[in-house]
C-alpha cells in the first residue's frame, strides 16, 4: 500500500493499482524522440518487436502483483488501523522478498516477463547490497541515497536473494535463447533499455501514487511540488540515454521535458481511497474498506510546448 498524508486526509493506493498505472505509461511510451518499448536500435535485429513490446508492457504492468494477497488482507498500522505503508512492511526483509517470489510464479509461459520483473527486483536490492552499484540501474527511489531506510538490516539476505534470482534468470534466459524468435531479446542492447524502462515507469507511478503532486485549486496540497529528474532514460538505443525533467504545474498538470509519450496531453486516472482525518480506527476492517469507493483523480501529462 502506498500511503500518504496530505493535510487532513490519508491517501491510499494499492500496489496492484500503482503497477497497472506504470503499465499504462509503458504502453504510451514512444514518439519521435523516444523509441517504443521493443523498438530500440540494436546491432542484432529483433524478431517480432511488437511481441517484445507486449511482453515488456505486461512485465511493467504486473511488476508488483506479488503484493496482491497482502493487499487483500493487509497488515494494519497500530497508529490508525489502516493498511501499513510499503516502507513499514519492508522493514521485514523476508516479507518483501517473499512478495517477489510469489509474483515470479504467476507467468510460467512468459519467460521474458519473469526476466524483466526479476531484473527489477535484483536491481532494487543491488543498490542496497553492492558497494558501487551502476548508476544506470539505480532506481529513482534511490537517487537521493539512503537505500538502507527502505531495506534495513544486514546485506546478507539481499545478497542471497540476488543469487537466487540469478539462478532463475539463467533458466529464463536459456529458454529465450533456445527460441530463434526470442534469442535476440536477451542481447544486452535489447534487454538493458527494457530493464531500465521498468524502473522509469515504476518511478513515475510511485511519485504520482505517493500523492506528491499539487491537486487542483481548492483541494489539499501535495507533499512535494518541486521538479525532479529522471536519469539514464533510454531514447532510441541503450547507448543513447538522457534526462527527463518532470515539473508539476498545478491543477494536476505535470510537464515532461523532453516529452516521452505518444499522446499529448496524456490523460492519467489515479484510483485512491481517501480517509478524512480525524478518523476512528475501523473495528471490522474488510467491511469498512470495501464500503469505501475509490476516488478517481484526473491528471494530465503535458509537453513543454
Amino acid at each position: 500500500m502506498l500511503k500518504s498524508r496530505k493535510d487532513d486526509a490519508v491517501w491510499m493506493v494499492s500496489q496492484p493499482d500503482h503497477s497497472q498505472l506504470a503499465g499504462y505509461f509503458a504502453a504510451h511510451w514512444g514518439n519521435e524522440t523516444f523509441a517504443k518499448l521493443g523498438g530500440f536500435t540494436t546491432p542484432v535485429a529483433v524478431a517480432d518487436p511488437e511481441r517484445l513490446r507486449d511482453e515488456a508492457v505486461l512485465a511493467i504492468a504486473e511488476h508488483d502483483n506479488g503484493w496482491w494477497e497482502w493487499e487483500a488482507t493487509p497488515s494494519l498500522s497500530a497508529d490508525d488501523g489502516l493498511p501499513a505503508n510499503l516502507s513499514e512492511v519492508l522493514r521485514d526483509q523476508q516479507a518483501g522478498m517473499d512478495r517477489w517470489r510469489i509474483g515470479l510464479g504467476r507467468f510460467p509461459r512468459n519467460p521474458m516477463v519473469n526476466l524483466l520483473i526479476s531484473s527489477h527486483a535484483h536491481a532494487l536490492y543491488a543498490v542496497r547490497a553492492l558497494a558501487h552499484p551502476d548508476p544506470a540501474i539505480t532506481h529513482p527511489l534511490f537517487w537521493k541515497g539512503a537505500p538502507e531506510k527502505l531495506y534495513p538490516g544486514s546485506i546478507e539476505a539481499p545478497l542471497a536473494f540476488m543469487a537466487d534470482l540469478e539462478k532463475l534468470q539463467q533458466g529464463w534466459t536459456d529458454e529465450l535463447r533456445a527460441d530463434p524468435t526470442t534469442a535476440a531479446w536477451i542481447e544486452p542492447a535489447t534487454l538493458s533499455p527494457l530493464k531500465r524502462m521498468v524502473q522509469i515507469c515504476d518511478g513515475i507511478s510511485l511519485w504520482l501514487c505517493s500523492a506528491l503532486i499539487p491537486p487542483a485549486s481548492g483541494e489539499a496540497r501535495g507533499l512535494g511540488d518541486d521538479a525532479f529528474e529522471l536519469h539514464e532514460v533510454p531514447r532510441r538505443a541503450w547507448t543513447d540515454r538522457g534526462t527527463i525533467t518532470v515539473t508539476p504545474l498545478g491543477g494536476r498538470r505535470v510537464r515532461f521535458d523532453p516529452y516521452p509519450f505518444d499522446v499529448d496531453p496524456l490523460p492519467v486516472l489515479l484510483p485512491a481511497r481517501v480517509v478524512e482525518l480525524p478518523s476512528e480506527k475501523p473495528r471490522n476492517f474488510q467491511s469498512w474498506w470495501h464500503a469505501r469507493q475509490p476516488r478517481l483523480f484526473e491528471y494530465s501529462f503535458v509537453s513543454a510546448k
